[in-house]
């Protein structure tokens, strides 16, 4: 293998922590309602940051399988909008600091990729790695989401709600990072959020807010999700307007409400662990339905 520090290079001197965690937050893939994309977005307009560590694109991307935008003036090309995959460190107001690494899930070279990001964490000294994902379950837009994880090692998993179930399913970059990082004994705590199956194809905030809450409580860095919520609070409302003018629809909100009631974790709040869960086969087969989707068309977004 090619050494993998080729791959990235350090935006001016490398900074000095002090066991920063590091958040991997790809997108692409596992990211049912855009809860990822939209918690990163809310993080870096949020919070002061700055750049840390820059990959060269141009080793990991698949352009023809995933094309960048541009902008054609009239006359002549304009602009180009080319993937970044970055390593970021942010801020809050009481000085602590988290590393985030975001863009475009790598298409090839993962072997590579992985050990470019681990060979990064070792010179930056970080502690707990938390991986981010978003998935479709069975819950009601009309009830708080929640996360199950998985970790490294169990110790990492108190308070956390788990998937309980064994299942093959396509691969991506962010799990054979977890998975590399666990053999070589590294905290790693991967966090999945739960978004309603019938609205995965839309952009769901309210998975990106239990997100963000979910690796604030775990590192201890300060995030407001204020914005987050207010978001959600439209979304829904928009939903509820659809879900009314459809007979079978609101049918089907109902008996999910129903379940999701009968469970005991009605009211329980967007605490981790706090989101319904059916079962661990229904949640693999929604889950191995959801990948396989994505594996059929990986540009949907």
């Amino acid at each position: 293998m090619l050494d993998p520090a080729s791959l990235y290079s350090y935006e001016g001197e490398r900074p000095v922590l002090v066991e920063p965690p590091l958040v991997v937050a790809l997108s692409g893939f596992v990211d049912a309602g855009s809860a990822v994309r939209l918690a990163v977005e809310h993080l870096l307009g949020t919070r002061d940051h700055e750049v840390v560590a820059t990959f060269d694109v141009d080793q990991l991307h698949d352009y023809r399988a995933r094309r960048p935008t541009m902008t054609f003036g009239g006359t002549s090309w304009t602009d180009y909008e080319a993937p970044r995959l970055q390593l970021h460190r942010l801020h809050d107001e009481e000085g602590s600091s988290l590393l985030l690494l975001t863009g475009p899930e790598p298409d090839v070279q993962w072997e590579r990729f992985t050990a470019a990001v681990w060979q990064l964490a070792d010179d930056l000294g970080v502690g707990l790695t938390i991986v981010l994902n978003a998935a479709p379950t069975a819950v009601p837009h009309t009830r708080p989401s929640g996360v199950t994880a998985s970790a490294s090692r169990p110790e990492l998993l108190e308070g956390y709600r788990t998937w309980d179930v064994e299942a093959q399913v396509p691969g991506h970059a962010a799990a054979l990072l977890a998975l590399r990082g666990a053999q070589a004994g590294r905290d790693v705590l991967s966090v999945l959020a739960h978004v309603p199956h019938y609205l995965a194809g839309n952009e769901y905030p309210d998975a990106a807010a239990v997100l963000v809450r979910t690796l604030s409580g775990a590192t201890g860095v300060a995030a407001s999700v204020q914005e987050l919520l207010e978001a959600a609070s439209r979304t829904r409302v928009e939903v509820d307007a659809q879900v009314a003018d459809s007979p079978e629809a609101a049918a089907v909100v109902r008996a999910l409400e129903e379940q999701y009631d009968a469970s005991g974790d009605a009211g329980r709040g967007t605490e981790a662990g706090s989101a319904f869960l059916p079962t661990a086969d229904e949640l693999g087969e929604e889950f191995e339905r959801f990948l396989a989707g994505r594996e059929e068309d990986p540009g949907t977004p």
